[in-house]
């Protein structure tokens, strides 16, 4: 693993990981079953962590048609949804990259919601008349 030279430090020095390790500590931290963090843990995490998302970027670039010779040109957050939403390997990110909506339409929505519930209320509320009237 130390022959991988991902890019350089302030310094000049060679890095094996571009994420900031103080962060990925703090973030491991915030965990309060993590007392102690092993400095190798911490740089395979961030190595992982690298990995994934060149996975999810490479996996969302080509599905947005950007992997032709005139495809695009640059990755949107539509296409990393599309991802999340179409791919099983990303589902689990479904929730946390939603699709996209208007405000206007997602109004609606909750309006047509409310007149569905509004409905079915109704519904339930005349049939369980007809019981005891019977």
């Amino acid at each position: 693993m130390a022959d991988v030279v991902v890019g350089r430090d302030k310094s000049g020095e060679q890095r094996l990981v571009s994420l900031p390790l103080s962060r990925i500590r703090v973030i491991m931290k915030s965990s309060p079953e993590v007392s102690s963090i092993n400095q190798e843990a911490l740089v395979l995490t961030a190595k992982a962590t690298e990995l994934f998302v060149q996975h999810l970027v490479s996996s969302s670039y080509r599905r947005g048609g950007g992997g032709g010779g005139q495809g695009k040109k640059a990755l949107t957050y539509s296409d990393l949804s599309d991802t999340a939403e179409e791919s099983d390997t990303f589902q689990f990110l479904a929730d946390i990259l939603p699709k996209k909506i208007l405000a206007s339409k997602y109004l609606k929505m909750l309006k047509e919601k409310r007149e569905d519930e509004e409905q079915e209320n109704d519904d339930s509320a005349d049939s369980g008349g007809d019981d005891a009237e019977s």
